[in-house]
């Protein structure tokens, strides 16, 4: 059975507070005193009611039970205020060529200033692949927030560890690899088909049963069903040879899929809750969870164990394809994007950011891959743990602009003249079938520039270019809410 010391429960602890006392008792002592003497609506105030008013009922004056609830149930700490603007800054690792990027990095400024009021923030840094992701003050990609005993569900997203695992598969035809793989992976909603689906370790299932932030019926459900896929957008299974040994490998880019996005939810239902009585002024979307309570150690837990799915979703994928293959395997690493870490007391939150320390997790190998886009090679890159970026580098090239931008400035273009002329002599495959333009090279800022400016921030120092055959992408798939429409009306 699941231990739930933490919180009655996992419905009990993302449902709302029951603020009123027992049934049959006596109410002298209200929610109107309680919150004079500092204590706050929550789930443990029908505790408090119900003690004071049985203080009451023995004798005991407003001031003996003020002093007695102060010992058993400590008032709620003070509101945190907003940081002033300009008090915590960022630093900067970008650099301005066009309009374009001149607009995508005064859009950047704005958000990060705005984050920075969040009352645990302590310092932000933001990555040449920098873009915005949401309203004004929600983290950017390419952003990074150093909190202290915070951890923010909405500053590593619903994509949970979003992140890219290499597999060396020695001196192998990369268009056979692409082959076996396309009939090995998924992408787009859903899981495998029946018959088909990877196993999940019942190891990892019973940790998941044990905490009351994954233990439920849904996110039990998808972990069992989203192992072995990738999900849509900018994730992709791609295929290339490394410059340095001319051997080929394959390179896996996707996140916690439905798993992830339950606990991202549970996470964010928790964490407003702290938000409306620790800072009731902070953005709904920067809500924490203190760390040092019982939920924040339970959520920290939660994110390892999504952690170690996702790369067990990776590793999955990539050892069918080497058996399919029958390939000799070399080196195989990992690094997540999307994710938060700890270092010494602070929780660095790292938006489509890449941990650039040795150490940042035990099986941290020194190397990181940094995707630029289908034409142009992965980077294979050692981190150099710069200051200026709270020990980040980027994630991969980002946007200068939106998808309904790209698609607007693509005028009478057709998706395959668009396709033919960015990516010719590679193999690029759509899952779906239909060309997702947005996923162009042209949808992203310049792959040079990125280079340049990760060299010129020493952010990193690549090692290896992983040069490409082809990709897989997601391709153009409808609105899932699309595809049940049509359903029900056939």
């Amino acid at each position: 059975m699941a231990d739930k010391s933490a919180f009655a429960s996992a419905k009990d602890h993302f449902a709302k507070p029951d603020t009123l006392p027992a049934a049959g008792t006596q109410i002298v002592v209200t929610g109107a005193h309680l919150k004079d003497w500092g204590h706050r609506p929550g789930k443990q105030f029908r505790h408090l009611l119900d003690r004071a008013n049985t203080l009451h009922a023995a004798g005991h004056t407003l001031t003996e039970i003020r002093t007695v609830l102060e010992g058993e149930f400590p008032p709620a700490p003070a509101q945190l205020a907003l940081h002033a603007p300009g008090t915590v800054e960022f630093h900067e690792n970008i650099q301005i060529g066009d309009p374009d990027e001149a607009h995508n990095v005064n859009m950047v400024r704005e958000t990060m200033t705005a984050l920075m009021r969040t009352p645990t923030i302590e310092a932000g840094a933001i990555m040449p692949d920098a873009c915005p992701s949401g309203p004004v003050g929600t983290i950017p990609v390419g952003g990074v927030a150093a909190a202290r005993n915070a951890i923010h569900p909405g500053m590593h997203s619903a994509d949970i560890c979003c992140s890219v695992m290499i597999t060396d598969l020695g001196f192998v035809d990369p268009k056979k690899v692409l082959d076996a793989a396309q009939s090995i992976t998924h992408f787009g909603p859903g899981g495998q088909r029946n018959g088909q689906r990877f196993t999940m370790s019942l190891k990892l299932l019973d940790a998941f049963r044990e905490n009351p932030f994954l233990n439920t019926q849904k996110s039990l459900q998808l972990a069992q069903e989203h192992m072995g896929t990738q999900g849509d957008g900018n994730h992709f299974l791609f295929v290339g040879r490394s410059r340095k040994t001319g051997r080929t490998a394959i390179v896996t880019h996707h996140g916690s899929r439905g798993p992830g996005a339950v606990l991202y939810k549970n996470g964010m239902t928790v964490a407003e809750r702290f938000r409306k009585e620790l800072s009731p002024k902070t953005l709904k979307q920067n809500a924490w969870i203190p760390a040092d309570t019982d939920e924040g150690q339970a959520y920290w837990q939660a994110l390892q164990l999504i952690r170690e799915w996702t790369k067990d979703n990776h590793t999955a994928i990539h050892q069918a394809t080497v058996e399919a293959m029958n390939a000799e395997v070399g080196d195989r690493y990992w690094n997540e994007h999307n994710f938060v870490f700890k270092r010494g007391d602070l929780y660095l939150h790292g938006k489509g950011a890449t941990p650039a320390w040795a150490d940042y997790a035990a099986d941290a190998t020194g190397l990181t891959l940094i995707p630029l886009n289908m034409s142009e090679p992965v980077l294979v890159t050692r981190g150099k743990d710069a200051a200026h970026g709270l020990g980040f580098s980027p994630h991969g090239a980002g946007r200068n602009f939106s998808r309904s931008e790209h698609k607007r400035r693509m005028g009478d273009v057709t998706p395959e003249q668009m396709l033919k002329a960015e990516t010719e002599g590679l193999d690029v495959r759509f899952y779906a079938g239909g060309i997702d333009t947005t996923e162009l090279p042209s949808s992203y800022k310049r792959a040079a520039n990125v280079v340049r400016q990760i060299e010129t921030y020493g952010l990193a120092e690549i090692e290896d270019y992983i040069d490409p055959y082809g990709c897989i992408m997601a391709g153009d798939i409808p609105p899932f809410w699309k595809n049940k429409k049509k359903t029900r009306q056939a």
